[in-house]
């Protein structure tokens, strides 16, 4: 039987959803400011992961989760953060949405083995 790993996802921990569309045109500068910023969440007090998914059909998913509503907190009003916040709406996206909440119920598991043929 596999193991769960201890280190996440634990109960109080908020998570971000950030889904949104790019502007083409605007898709460099995106990725630079994007690299800074994931950097710079990393950097924060209670940061635990960041991942971003593309879909097929071009619209992006990427969820923050840090370990708790003061976290959150920090990192939402970092000065930077929201000056990115800015340059979202002014030049890169053509749409997005945010949903914000805190973990009421945690599970994991990894199989431990060799992976499935």
């Amino acid at each position: 039987m596999g193991q769960v790993d201890p280190g996440r996802p634990r109960v109080g921990q908020v998570v971000t959803v950030f889904r949104n569309r790019l502007r083409p045109e605007h898709e460099g500068g995106y990725r630079d400011e994007l690299a800074v910023v994931a950097d710079l969440a990393r950097s924060m007090p209670g940061f635990v992961e960041t991942k971003t998914f593309v879909a097929e059909d071009g619209e992006r998913c990427t969820v923050v989760t840090f370990a708790d509503a003061a976290s959150h907190q920090g990192w939402r009003d970092h000065p930077r953060h929201r000056e990115a916040q800015r340059h979202g709406v002014a030049g890169y996206y053509a749409e997005y949405s945010i949903a914000v909440g805190e973990t009421s119920y945690a599970s994991a598991f990894r199989h431990e083995g060799p992976a499935p043929t």
